[in-house]
């Protein structure tokens, strides 16, 4: 045998090998209550269900993997001002689902901080509102004001905002 042909063997074979590998990787298993966002050459093509899928090897891949299973969140405490000027602190916690998986990949960078941030922002806003007294008496309507503006800006992020509970609702210790 000659070089040219060892040469040409190896090639041959490295080329075999390597798109055996890209098929293999091809090969996709996408679980129950997950959806995967597939992009062709860098752009949306398609999104996988649950299901065995089987894509086209160094053209398609896998850029996002979205979880359609309801999430907790936890909403970090914050100190409010009550309508009375008496200082509160209030944490909380969001229940939510993506239902969207194209509009919770590419709609916002991060839809879970995103909610936080505007959990954190309405109560601010709403606890403003009402005297100390109020506030304790009002838990379940500030959770449902809360919910109801979260899911109208949640629903351009492709996510459905079931609750948000309020943990505690600390005032100071002087009162």
């Amino acid at each position: 045998m000659s070089m040219d042909l060892i040469f040409l063997l190896i090639v041959v074979g490295a080329l075999f090998l390597y798109f055996l590998i890209g098929l293999v990787k091809s090969i996709r298993m996408v679980p129950a209550k997950s959806e995967f966002i597939v992009e062709r050459l860098g752009k949306y093509s398609k999104t996988l269900e649950p299901g065995f899928h089987l894509l086209i090897p160094l053209i398609e891949k896998v850029v996002y993997i979205q979880n359609l299973k309801e999430k907790t969140i936890d909403v970090p405490s914050q100190e409010c001002f009550t309508k009375d000027e008496i200082q509160v602190e209030v944490d909380g916690v969001i229940y939510l689902q993506v239902i969207d998986s194209v509009k919770a990949s590419y709609g916002i960078t991060d839809y879970q901080f995103a909610s936080i941030q505007l959990a954190q922002t309405t109560t601010r806003a709403i606890v403003g509102t009402l005297d100390l007294d109020r506030t304790f008496e009002e838990r379940e309507s500030i959770s449902a004001k809360v919910v109801e503006v979260l899911d109208e800006a949640a629903q351009k992020w492709g996510v459905k905002i079931l609750r948000f509970e309020i943990k505690n609702l600390i005032p100071p210790e002087s009162v």
